[in-house]
């Protein structure tokens, strides 16, 4: 029986929209190599370290501008990083609806304080307050340790407090679902253009 639903933020709640990213880096910031460090699923370098909490966003400001053209701000730095997030996911956010009454609901996300506010602020927007809605978030920044490592995984569920097979875990990077399966963790492999809401039902009566 399923206890527990933990959402992915990135590809599950909110869309990316990494093409937008990358361009307003180029054109706005003149950040030339940014394709180096930013990635759909798994960030690389200054950003990952981000991420995994081993750098506060000033210094993830200080690096984008050391990147980036004379003259370019922290603005517009902000601005070009999180235009990867391109909104909330209509059908998740029905479904986090209908099952927030039923079922304890969680965050995992590979991510960061920046990031993280923005999130929230498009949350509430919908009248869904992450700290209200979520029993708790799992972030990687403040768990000093990123997707797909074991340990976060572990974390999770010690977190949740129940066994890993009644947690249903939703995510769209395969490696991130495959790691979380290695643990007993029930899992939800989100592909473009799958029904959320039919899949989740369907493994919630399977078990």
């Amino acid at each position: 029986m399923i206890k527990a639903i933990v959402f992915d933020m990135g590809g599950v709640i909110v869309r990316l929209n990494m093409d937008r990213c990358i361009s307003n880096f180029k054109e706005l910031a003149g950040f030339e190599d940014i394709e180096d460090y930013l990635d759909r699923f798994h960030q690389k370098g200054f950003i990952s370290d981000l991420e995994e909490g081993k750098t506060q966003p000033e210094d993830f400001y200080r690096e984008c501008l050391e990147h980036s053209r004379p003259g370019t701000t922290v603005e517009t730095a902000c601005y070009c990083f999180c235009s990867l997030l391109d909104g909330l996911e209509g059908d998740t956010l029905d479904l986090i609806r209908s099952l927030r009454c039923r079922y304890d609901l969680y965050v995992l996300s590979n991510n960061n304080p920046v990031s993280r506010g923005y999130f929230r602020e498009m949350m509430k927007e919908q009248g869904l307050d992450p700290q209200e809605v979520f029993t708790k978030e799992f972030y990687s920044y403040e768990l000093k340790m990123l997707k797909p490592s074991r340990e976060i995984y572990e974390r999770v569920i010690e977190g949740v407090g129940t066994r890993p097979e009644e947690i249903l875990f939703i995510d769209d990077a395969r490696d991130n679902i495959e790691a979380a399966k290695a643990t007993g963790i029930t899992t939800l492999w989100l592909r473009p253009g799958m029904d959320i809401a039919q899949e989740v039902e369907r493994i919630l009566e399977e078990r």
